[in-house]
């Protein structure tokens, strides 16, 4: 059974969310509004790195003893960094919540990015980068968005360059931290058994001495997306190819339709839309889905299909007929409401996942000041038309989509 959340600001201006549960684990974290698009001038991958050399070394822990900390108590203790937010989170049996949280508040205030480490961690990254180049399944999305956000910090990808991350010092790295790692661009969470009370105590006890001050972001509305068809031939057997178009924003009324529209064409089903159509029913493609990605100020909605190089064009001119049916027609009633329910029980599934739905969690505070929990999205999915649904369709018609092919 899970109790209602508890939500409070401390007085340095630290918002923090916390789920009483009755689970034998732990999941604490903090979600940063900071990412790859709030790095300044060429130090492409600054977030990433310092999402990796947080861990390595404050001023009262050397690198060993922050890994070995919750590990020791059979927990675990990781991060991910994206366009705009940094994620820095354990997990551990319950009962070690002090730990985690003294923890957490440790490397988020005193990192102090020892060179030794640096070094060392900068080889890792940058072996990281070469594997993810080799993928083209992988690197096919860093590709389309660096073309669909042309002239704007949000083109170059998340990990970097080898070049560029050479470069990055430790400087670099506190500044980053000092200057997004604050009280208020972050929100701290917390799922465990503690009530709230106590919850509150041990947040005051390790964050309150966080004293940033809060410089805000220099974000910058990237420029409209002008449709591109490419193709980059690199010697693969095999065509990684993804059609998207931009969409809008993560606050905008009409994402619920957006999110119906993705699980609908290209979601984890089996009875999705396109899967149906091109490997199915044709086998033209070894796998398709889609996706969506929302940011403060854009989005981009992506179909990522993987076929034989001879099979792509028949692949773009159904996906493009798809697209175009449901822009000029809504769907029936009947099939309507079954795609609606079929939503809503995969995101009941999927709330099973603690760890994922306290994250979650902590993002609905920072980026809507509220909690938009399952129960919530449920309501405003059931709540979505199929009139809806086709006037978010019209922003994906083929004319207004790209394609980027990597053979």
């Amino acid at each position: 059974m899970d109790h209602a959340y508890n939500i409070f600001t401390l007085a340095n201006g630290l918002r923090v969310v916390s789920r009483r549960t009755n689970g034998l684990v732990s999941y604490i974290g903090a979600v940063i509004n900071a990412g790859s698009r709030d790095e300044a001038g060429d130090c492409h991958g600054l977030a990433h790195f310092v999402e990796h050399t947080i861990f390595k070394g404050t001023l009262s822990r050397r690198s060993w003893q922050i890994s070995a900390r919750m590990e020791v108590v059979g927990g675990e203790l990781n991060a991910y960094t994206s366009k705009e937010e940094t994620v820095v989170y354990t997990n551990a049996p319950s009962g070690y919540e002090e730990r985690a949280m003294e923890l957490l508040a440790d490397i988020l205030t005193a990192s102090c990015f020892p060179k030794a480490e640096l070094d060392r961690e900068r080889e890792v990254v940058v072996e990281e980068i070469n594997s993810y180049l080799d993928s083209p399944s992988e690197s096919v999305y860093d590709e389309f968005e660096e073309l669909a956000y042309a002239g704007s910090c949000l083109s170059h990808n998340i990990l970097g360059s080898p070049e560029s991350v050479k470069k990055l010092t430790g400087e670099d790295c506190r500044g980053f931290l000092d200057r997004y790692y604050t009280p208020g661009n972050m929100v701290v969470y917390c799922s465990s058994p503690l009530p709230p009370e106590r919850v509150e105590r041990l947040v005051s006890r390790y964050f309150s001495c966080m004293s940033f001050p809060d410089r805000g972001h220099n974000r910058i509305v990237p420029p409209p997306m002008e449709p591109f068809d490419l193709r980059r031939d690199r010697g693969n057997h095999q065509a990684n190819t993804i059609v998207g178009a931009r969409v809008f924003c993560r606050q905008d009324p009409r994402r619920y339709a957006l999110f119906l529209l993705n699980n609908y064409l290209g979601g984890p089903c089996m009875n999705s839309r396109l899967n149906r159509e091109l490997r199915e029913r044709r086998g033209y493609v070894y796998t398709v889905d889609s996706s969506v990605g929302l940011l403060s100020d854009s989005g981009l909605l992506i179909i990522y299909f993987g076929s034989d190089p001879s099979t792509v064009g028949k692949c773009r001119r159904i996906i493009a007929g798809e697209l175009d049916r449901l822009a000029q027609s809504s769907l029936s009633a009947a099939t309507f409401e079954r795609i609606k329910r079929q939503y809503c029980g995969q995101l009941l599934v999927s709330s099973d996942n603690i760890e994922s739905r306290s994250i979650s969690m902590g993002k609905s505070l920072l980026y809507y000041d509220r909690i938009n929990d399952i129960s919530t999205t449920a309501d405003r999915i059931m709540a979505v038309t199929a009139e809806e649904m086709r006037q978010v369709a019209e922003l994906l018609s083929p004319d207004k989509c790209a394609c980027l092919t990597l053979i």
